[in-house]
């Protein structure tokens, strides 16, 4: 009996060592197991619903096909730190008058990418009318990317925003690149007010080459420090554009650099506008390398006078432009547009740092006013 018992105890102990090891589940801040994060795809007419009932759950969301419905927004707010967010296929979002998002992320150490050929489709026709967010149908915002830190967008592809495409708001240290707005059935569909990338209130926002053909600002940054623009290229809209700057919560512009970017066939190239009778600041802004083709209303413009969507013709020194660097800015515009035009209120643009500026082909602006030393209309 007892050489029974010490062959079972020898038969017990191997198995012990040969057995997989048991991997336990890894425990909060007090102990509780938790149960380990999954990676899970959605799809389909219920896949924005379980997404987001879901979200939580998952380390990895990967959302194929997705139809998102009519009024939802695809709500991806306060994801695990390290998430990692995939479209695949095609996303579509069913027909309502309301203002959106019809995505919305935010969370800490994020990464949303699109796989090779996924099209976020917003169908915008359904809604242009236009009018924009001036009036006629309530059109809804595309994509908040808000209160969005350590993060990174890659390789979005979106197509018929209704209006505004990416909110960029509250983030820090936020990457986008390689993202694609095509809106290009706007020109002829009634699309407007379809922004590609407005930041506000952000630190640290490095958007770099995205490719944007749309019916208003490639990028508007209305406040915030730290932000780069880089490799853009940027057709049919109203140029690249800091403001308009005034009137809201947060008035202050401070560091931004726009370098190596292609505006074309646009209202305007690049372009400052703060708002009239308003308060804040425009500090430290370079424009560098720019190429110009195909403007139609300003090569550059830089104005103190904006109000209600229209200049006064009346600047105001409220929101001051200083620093400002404008370096090896070329191109042409249309012979009925005006190459340069500046207009300043007494004292209010200055240190400013002007080379290289060549624009031709329109007409010279004699309506020029408040120019600091060394730029010229």
């Amino acid at each position: 009996m007892a050489s029974l018992k010490l062959a079972l105890v020898g038969l017990l102990g191997a198995a012990a060592v040969n057995a997989a090891p048991v991997i336990a589940p890894e425990a909060d801040v007090l102990g509780n197991a938790l149960l380990p994060r999954a990676s899970c795809t959605f799809s389909g007419s219920s896949g924005a619903a379980n997404a987001i009932k879901n979200k939580k759950s998952c380390s990895t969301i990967t959302l194929n096909n997705v139809a998102v419905p009519a009024g939802t927004t695809l709500d991806l707010t306060g994801l695990n730190k390290g998430t990692t967010v995939v479209f695949e296929g095609s996303t579509t979002f069913g027909y309502k008058e309301w203002e959106g998002p019809l995505v919305s992320v935010s969370g800490t150490s994020i990464t949303v990418k699109g796989a090779s050929g996924a099209v976020l489709n917003g169908d915008g026709a359904r809604w242009w009318d236009g009018k924009g967010t001036n009036g006629g149908k309530t059109k809804p915002k595309f994509f908040y990317a808000h209160s969005l830190t350590s993060s990174t967008i890659e390789n979005i592809y979106i197509k018929n925003s209704p209006v505004q495409v990416f909110s960029i708001n509250g983030a820090k240290e936020l990457t986008l690149t390689g993202v694609t707005v095509d809106n290009t059935d706007g020109d002829s569909k009634g699309g407007h007010n379809t922004d590609a990338f407005d930041v506000g209130s952000s630190n640290g926002v490095y958007i770099t080459n995205p490719t944007v053909h749309n019916q208003d600002d490639c990028l508007a940054v209305n406040s915030g420090t730290n932000v780069h623009f880089t490799g853009a290229k940027c057709t049919g809209g109203h140029g690249i554009s800091i403001g308009s700057v005034g009137g809201r919560s947060d008035n202050a512009v401070n560091g931004v650099t726009i370098e190596n970017c292609n505006i074309s066939n646009s209202q305007n190239g690049v372009r400052i506008k703060t708002v009239y009778g308003a308060t804040g600041s425009v500090k430290g802004v370079t424009y560098k390398d720019i190429t110009l083709s195909g403007i139609t209303k300003y090569g550059v413009v830089i104005e103190q006078d904006y109000k209600n969507g229209s200049p006064t013709g009346t600047p105001t020194s409220g929101v001051p432009i200083t620093g400002l660097t404008m370096s090896n800015v070329k191109g042409s515009v249309s012979s009925s547009a005006t190459d340069v035009y500046i207009l300043c209120a007494s004292g209010a643009c200055s240190n400013w740092s002007w080379s290289g500026v060549s624009v031709s082909g329109g007409m010279k602006s004699s309506k020029c006013k408040g120019l600091p030393s060394g730029a010229s209309c």
